[in-house]
């Protein structure tokens, strides 16, 4: 099931936890309306983190590009995986240790953020951290899979598989950790989403008792709050689609469901499940012979929350997911 609120989330939680890719923008455009319900929870009180797995990229190119947008970022708000993979390191080495980095710009700024020696592949070094980059060389790939192998102390930034580009969805830092823990045998610390130390990183950074991760991804964002012990709220504007909600597994379900970030400003009701019919606010929806069906009218969020309701009681019961190819979406007015 679904939570409920009946207060705005913003109200309900102190601080949202932000994905961006696909929640606060798309490529390089703002998502329609984000500037405007960012501000608004603002007002309410909520405190913004702009929370990213990509370690390329610096916070302050980051909060630079949000502000080009529209959205009101200084560098301070803005939390990376390479800062969260800085902050594991800490937990075990002392400062001025060196660390060979396998990485860009970003995860160097947050090794010499914390006091570390970035060093090359070939030096004498303490640790390994990993993180995107697209000019790492062979050549240093093949040494420090080697090195990882012979005990050199890996920690990654993230294990994402795909990264968005200006010419397409492209292989992520997962294929390269893949690739790096199959010759060596040795799995690394993981920093980035769906591990806790990103989103625990957050917390320390920029403060909040009752945070909300806010994300578009079930396997990263939503399954990486459940793993860090906070609510979460899926937005609709990014990866996930009907498809993707109706086969979200136990550990990738949301606390609430909105199709935008409109919904941080409003309360989420929850739907009432009645022999397998989830009801909300003028919709019915059901299984009928394995197929989704939903019936009436109403507000976009209600239709959103009474499916996932309605799929994730079908799903548990029988452990098949539902047919959605007849199911025409509810669009927002």
């Amino acid at each position: 099931m679904l939570g409920s609120s009946d207060v705005p989330l913003s109200r309900r939680h102190d601080l949202a936890m932000l994905d961006l890719d696909g929640v606060v923008y798309v490529g390089g455009d703002a998502v329609p309306g984000a500037p405007g319900h960012l501000d608004r929870v603002r007002g309410d009180g909520m405190r913004l983190a702009f929370i990213t797995n990509n370690a390329a990229r610096p916070p302050g190119r980051v909060a630079a590009h949000l502000r080009e947008l529209g959205v009101a970022a200084e560098e301070a708000d803005v939390v990376t995986s390479a800062q969260a993979a800085a902050q594991v390191l800490a937990e075990r080495l002392d400062p001025g240790a060196r660390v060979v980095l396998l990485g860009t710009d970003g995860l160097r700024e947050a090794l010499t953020e914390r006091g570390f020696v970035p060093v090359d592949v070939e030096d004498d070094a303490e640790a390994l951290v990993s993180g995107y980059g697209p000019d790492v060389l062979w050549r240093d790939v093949m040494r420090a899979a080697v090195r990882i192998r012979e005990g050199l102390w890996w920690v990654a930034s993230n294990r994402d598989h795909s990264i968005p580009t200006a010419y397409g969805v492209a292989p992520g830092h997962g294929v390269l950790v893949e690739t790096i823990e199959r010759f060596s045998g040795v799995p690394p610390v993981v920093a980035g989403k769906p591990e806790r130390p990103l989103l625990e990183e957050t917390v320390r950074r920029v403060g909040g008792e009752r945070p909300l991760m806010v994300g578009d991804r079930l396997d990263t964002d939503i399954e990486g709050a459940r793993n860090a012990g906070v609510d979460s709220l899926l937005v609709l504007t990014g990866v996930t689609g009907l498809a993707e909600l109706v086969a979200a597994r136990p550990e990738e379900r949301p606390t609430y469901v909105s199709a935008d970030l409109g919904g941080l400003s409003e309360p989420c009701a929850s739907p009432e499940l009645v022999d397998g019919e989830a009801v909300l606010g003028g919709w019915r929806a059901r299984s009928e012979g394995g197929r989704l069906v939903v019936e009436g009218d109403g507000a976009p969020d209600d239709w959103w929350r009474a499916v996932a309701v309605a799929a994730w009681d079908h799903l548990d019961r029988t452990g098949e997911v539902l047919d959605t190819a007849d199911v025409a979406i509810a669009s927002t007015p």
